[in-house]
Parts: structure tokens; C-alpha cells; sequence
């Protein structure tokens, strides 16, 4: 598959080395990763998560209501966003954060023309704050940005080459699939994403890629066609 532009979801964990929040190798190599992509002429957008500072889910909802939680850890995101940010300047492109409400000095309104042509002028884009509202995952906050910017594929990178049978740490007969439907994914019961995310991707016919970003540099594999993962389309391809 051609890229132009893609849509990059990282989990806040990905961030993390020796039980630190930030590991600052695995952040200059996703930085040195991404430039390399813009080298190859294709937009980047990404929605990182924020479970190396705060899960909402973790939290004590007996005393913290949903809402609170689910804010704090949209608050999370831009932390981890500016953290990012930096690193990619630091690498020398160009980047801004969009939320869906300016958070100052941090980020900017998102708005979907705007964020469109900074993406074509070279801009890497972090799109953080979730989708704005309490409820929604990440994982849906990513699905809805790459449907808004017209990626042509959404990138989920986690800690696994992609989606098994079964969680594969526990299990060493799992199988990893190379190519799943979305209804597949929903009919197993697939922990890829939520099911809103899933039902977002599949009613727009948005393909994603599931690869283990353990290793920063897999995102140039990718994006050249050379990396084991998972395809989930609208139709697997056998």
C-alpha cells in the first residue's frame, strides 16, 4: 500500500523504559523514526494515549467520578503530546499539538482545513485531548482524527507484532493473523480496539495496521512495505 499520510496511534507505554514515565531512548528513536518518514514524502498525524501517567479506568470511581477521571487523562495526552513535540523538533520538523480545545501555550484549536494543510506543508501533527469528551478512548480519538484528515491508513503501534488469536504472552500456541475484517475482529471479540473505534474504522472503510512499535524504527518498515503485522480492512485478504 502507497502512503501519503497516515495516522499514528501510540499508547503512552510506548513511552516508557525501566519504569520511567519517559524514556528518553525510545523517545529520540521515534523521533528519528518519524523524520525519516517525512523524508519519504508522508504526512504524519498521531494520537498518543496516556497510560504511563494516568489511567481513567484505574482510577478509584468510588471517589472519582467517570467524567474527572476521563478528563484528567485527556489532560494526560497533551503532557505526553508536548513531550513529543519536542522531541520531533528536536529532530528537526516541524510540529504543533491540536486539541479539541486550545490549551495555552500547548495547543491550538484542532480544525480539520487547518490541520489538513499544515499536514501538506511538512507539519507533523499530534493530535491530543482525546476526542473532547469524557467516554471515548484514545483509540476512538484516533479512528475519528484519521477519518477528519483523510489518512489512508490508521497505524496502531503496540507492544505485539500484531493481532493474535489470543494474547500471546501467556499463551505460545497463539496465532497471529495477517489479514482480519473488521467484522471478524468484532465476532472474535479482538481486543485491537474498542468497539466504537472498531464500528468508526469499519463503517468508513478506514484500513488499519497493528505492528509492534517496541522498535521505533518498524514505522519506516511499514511505510516501505516491509513489516510483519496484522492488515484489518473492511474485507480480509486471504
Amino acid at each position: 500500500m502507497k502512503f501519503t499520510r497516515v495516522l499514528l496511534k501510540l499508547s503512552g507505554e510506548s513511552l516508557m523504559g525501566d519504569g520511567e514515565q519517559y524514556s528518553h531512548a525510545k523517545l529520540s528513536a521515534l523521533a528519528q523514526a518519524i523524520a525519516q518518514v517525512s523524508q519519504l514524502d508522508v504526512q504524519v498525524g498521531i494520537v498518543v494515549g496516556a497510560g504511563n501517567l494516568f489511567r481513567a479506568r484505574s482510577a478509584n470511581l468510588e471517589i472519582v467520578d467517570r467524567v474527572t477521571a476521563d478528563n484528567v487523562g485527556m489532560l494526560a495526552t497533551i503532557m505526553n503530546a508536548a513531550i513529543i513535540r519536542d522531541y520531533l523538533r528536536g529532530e528537526g520538523l516541524q510540529s504543533q499539538i491540536l486539541s479539541p480545545r486550545e490549551v495555552r501555550p500547548l495547543t491550538k484549536s484542532f480544525a480539520r482545513d487547518e490541520a489538513i494543510s499544515l499536514l501538506q506543508r511538512g507539519q507533523v501533527l499530534i493530535f491530543a485531548g482525546g476526542t473532547g469528551n469524557p467516554y471515548f478512548t484514545t483509540d476512538s480519538a484516533a479512528a475519528l482524527r484519521a477519518l477528519e484528515i483523510s489518512a489512508d491508513a490508521l497505524l496502531k503501534g503496540t507492544q505485539v507484532d500484531g493481532v493474535y488469536d489470543k494474547d500471546p504472552h501467556k499463551h505460545a500456541d497463539a496465532v497471529r493473523f495477517d489479514s482480519l475484517s473488521y467484522d471478524e475482529v468484532v465476532a472474535r471479540r479482538l481486543q485491537v480496539m474498542d468497539l466504537t473505534a472498531v464500528t468508526l474504522c469499519a463503517e468508513q472503510g478506514l484500513p488499519m495496521f497493528v505492528f509492534d512499535i517496541t522498535d521505533p524504527a518498524s514505522l519506516v518498515a511499514v511505510i516501505e512495505g516491509r513489516q510483519q503485522g496484522t492488515w484489518i480492512r473492511k474485507e480480509s485478504v486471504s
